[in-house]
């Protein structure tokens, strides 16, 4: 999962960019990277690390300009090197400046077909940069010296044409505008935001709304999925579908656990349907466990606690926070080795005794993904004093591999596949587990917009809404991203991670 933004303005950018990417920055924790344009000069600085560590004084004064994107990164099928930091530029045409969120299913295909057509060479692992230059080569056989917005659909139309899978987009073109498009499926976020100055109207993409709203932005709506949306360095905004058969379909995942409560994705606010949550697995457990002697119901801080205190309401119990957060610490699920994770979870977490001292405690999780932050926090509620301890997660099992962009590639790796309640149950020591249902799962983000008639729930059905997704490539990305493959390829880098930013030193 990764974070984009992108501003279109009339002053300059980089500090909006900035703060756009810290609230990005829940997306990935990996690296960071913010390019801009001035005077038909591209000003770049991407490395590995947060916002806040890559990003100094120095460097924010050399992004100069009126138009710019930034990036959030952490890897999938990748690796951690700076070298795949984004946003990627290419020279031709014009000079392109992209960065994606999301992950192509047909990407092998597509490097060969794109280093024989257009004689292009990919210099990373990263989709992102195929993509990039897919684009690239579709904008270069427009006739002009300048780009029309119908130019620019043509292009964006190509790319749904040939390209499969999840993508975000946003990209500056140098002497032209900036340009953002959407997969025909709306898999992965991106939102749209308007700012009126005194010197003229500003525009500004986003993955969340959030960020929209932290620099002054107003939500205008979300990028529909397949639309593109061109605006002109006049500041004219043009939009157009350029999918045949566009499908509103998001990620589910979104609002379960990566995006943040105060979004707003696709006319449906994350933390309501946190809350649609909440009741429909309380009142589960009200019908399933109504023999059980709950005392007290404790979410695992923090994107469960909204979903906690609904259950703690449906089934008449104490909410209590049972755990404190370090929040100095990165989201254990997308860091990138099973070890890091585990040394992690205690790190993050620290129980407060007197919660769970010969009580019968309910912890609450967003999900279940490894059982590794799972088993750990048991542990610790029972070495806190806690006489029994149940398990309910606001999601269904993770049953199967995430193909579009998020980190649980390796069904292997996935501990609830191929194994039922019990035995999960069993793994983790908890003395009870229970999972929500799916259609009730969905039933509680549609609430808050009916008019989405299907979520992308493949980690839970094994449905993937693409249609192209073939047991051959689910090995293939088995191979490629599961945790020992990483390990292999995540060698210490001896290079200096820089040398990708232009102008002056570092």
């Amino acid at each position: 999962m990764c974070g984009i933004v992108g501003i279109m303005g009339k002053t300059p950018v980089a500090q909006a960019l900035y703060d756009g990417l810290t609230v990005l920055q829940h997306r990935g924790q990996d690296a960071a990277g913010i390019i801009t344009i001035n005077d038909g000069v591209f000003h770049l600085r991407k490395a590995n690390g947060l916002v806040r560590d890559v990003f100094q004084e120095r460097h924010m004064q050399r992004l100069m300009g009126n138009f710019g994107i930034g990036h959030v990164r952490y890897p999938t099928a990748g690796t951690s090197s700076s070298a795949e930091a984004q946003p990627f530029y290419v020279n031709s045409p014009f000079g392109i400046a992209f960065a994606h969120n999301g992950n192509l299913t047909n990407a092998d295909e597509l490097k060969r077909d794109v280093f024989k057509a257009a004689r292009r060479h990919i210099n990373t692992t990263s989709d992102s940069e195929l993509l990039l230059n897919i684009l690239a080569d579709e904008l270069h056989k427009s006739p002009g010296m300048t780009l029309t917005a119908q130019d620019v659909f043509r292009a964006v139309s190509e790319v749904h044409r040939t390209v499969k899978g999840a993508y975000a987009c946003v990209a500056a073109i140098i002497g032209n505008g900036m340009l953002a498009f959407r997969d025909p499926f709306g898999i992965r976020p991106l939102s749209l935001g308007k700012r009126t100055t005194e010197w003229g109207d500003e525009y500004m993409v986003a993955s969340e709304s959030v960020a929209l709203d932290a620099v002054g932005f107003t939500f205008v709506r979300d990028v529909a999925p397949g639309e593109a949306i061109y605006i002109s360095e006049e500041g004219k905004l043009h939009s157009k579908q350029c999918a045949e058969s566009p499908l509103n379909a998001p990620c589910i995942f979104e609002f379960v656990y990566f995006a943040r409560p105060d979004s707003c994705i696709d006319n449906i606010s994350v933390y309501a349907s946190r809350v649609n949550m909440g009741k429909k697995l309380g009142e589960k457990i009200a019908r399933e466990w109504a023999e059980l002697d709950i005392d007290v119901v404790i979410p695992i801080p923090e994107t469960s606690c909204d979903i906690a205190l609904e259950i703690a309401q449906v089934l008449g119990k104490p909410y209590r926070q049972g755990f404190v957060k370090n929040r100095y610490i990165g989201r254990t699920f997308i860091m990138p080795g099973q070890t890091l994770r585990r040394k992690s979870v205690r790190r993050k977490l620290n129980a407060i005794p007197a919660e769970f001292k010969g009580k019968n405690v309910l912890l609450v999780d967003d999900s279940i993904v490894r059982g590794t932050t799972s088993e750990q926090i048991i542990e610790m509620a029972r070495e806190a004093g806690a006489a029994k301890v149940y398990f309910a997660s606001a999601a269904p099992e993770i049953r199967f591999p995430n193909v579009y962009g998020i980190d649980m590639p390796s069904a292997n790796e996935l501990i609830s596949h191929g194994r039922e309640v019990d035995e999960i149950c069993e793994l983790i020591k908890a003395d009870g587990l229970i999972f929500q249902d799916l259609k009730d799962l969905v039933a509680a983000v549609r609430k808050e917009n009916p008019l989405i008639s299907r979520f992308e729930t493949s980690v839970f059905d094994g449905h993937y809404i693409t249609g192209d997704v073939s047991q051959d490539y689910l090995e293939y990305l088995n191979a490629q991203r599961n945790d020992s493959s990483k390990a292999q390829r995540n060698v210490p880098e001896v290079a200096n991670l820089e040398i990708h930013n232009m102008g002056g030193d570092n």
